[in-house]
């Protein structure tokens, strides 16, 4: 099937997603850390504070730019390869996007496994981490929290990325011609916000679960597992609050990377398109 004018080949969605990837990841990380610290049952003092917050950093490097690109490949070939009317657009949106994340989460969840345990001081250095998470738990250990990282990341695209299209051609038709990448980018922050403060319980879950290691003897009840039993666990011993947890740097960070990676993928793919740059590929 031939791909509509405008839309990126694969070798085009690899470059432009694997791009956004590493510029929101490295610009961003510190406020990801604090996050993450704030959301750890140790609390934020006890898992380091503001100390070491680029800590994780080459786990994260390592894996946004091949994760960024399976997400946006997976998303541009479905939007390409199945036209809806316009009806209907929000519902392909969805489906594209929870597909993408799917496929990307194949790559993220173990550099976040990774990322997450060296942010919350759990290992020393990123060899520490790898050799005892494979020690202690086998080659399954880096993908704990892949299905919560599932749950979590389909109702976020579903929010965030029919809004973000939404706007987008609401202002391309006021505006009468095709928006800017920086145009892009506005809207990418302002889905990606909305989308993040609702999200925040299952982000909080996603951690505790990543976060969990496998205990034996007297401290197996700090294991953490299951999305609806993390939560119901968190709303007994600690409050409803704390599930959102975090709420504020996570909708700041989103925020700030939605203008950062959807704007920078805008660009990128625009950049590819209109040069023909790996166009034959």
């Amino acid at each position: 099937m031939p791909r509509k004018i405008g839309t990126p080949n694969m070798s085009q969605c690899l470059a432009a997603g694997g791009f956004a990837g590493m510029a929101v990841d490295t610009a961003l990380y510190p406020l990801d850390t604090i996050k993450t610290r704030l959301q750890a049952r140790a609390g934020f003092m006890a898992s380091g504070g503001f100390r070491g917050i680029y800590s994780g950093l080459s786990s994260a490097i390592i894996g946004s730019a091949p994760g960024a690109a399976m997400f946006f490949l997976t998303y541009e070939q479905i939007k390409a390869a199945f036209p809806t009317r316009p009806d209907s657009q929000p519902l392909m949106h969805m489906f594209a996007a929870s597909a993408g994340e799917v496929a990307a989460c194949l790559v993220r969840v173990p550099t976040e496994v990774v990322k997450q345990r060296l942010q919350a001081g759990h290992h020393p250095s990123l060899t520490a981490v790898l050799r005892q998470t494979h020690s202690a738990e086998g080659l399954l250990g880096f993908y704990r929290g892949y299905l919560t990282q599932v749950v979590r990341e389909i109702p976020f695209t579903c929010i965030q990325f029919p809004i973000y299209e939404y706007l987008k051609l609401c202002y391309a038709r006021r505006q009468r011609r095709s928006i800017l990448s920086w145009e892009a980018a506005v809207c990418g922050s302002i889905a990606g916000g909305i989308a993040a403060a609702l999200t925040t319980p299952l982000d909080v879950v996603k951690t505790r679960v990543m976060l969990s290691t496998k205990q034996k003897g007297p401290h197996q009840g700090l294991e953490y597992s299951g999305v609806i039993s993390t939560l119901s666990r968190i709303a007994r011993e600690e409050g409803p609050r704390a599930l959102f947890s975090g709420v504020v740097p996570r909708t700041v960070w989103i925020s700030i990377g939605g203008f950062v990676f959807l704007g920078s993928y805008e660009k990128m793919k625009s950049v590819l398109l209109d040069a023909g740059l790996l166009a034959s590929a």
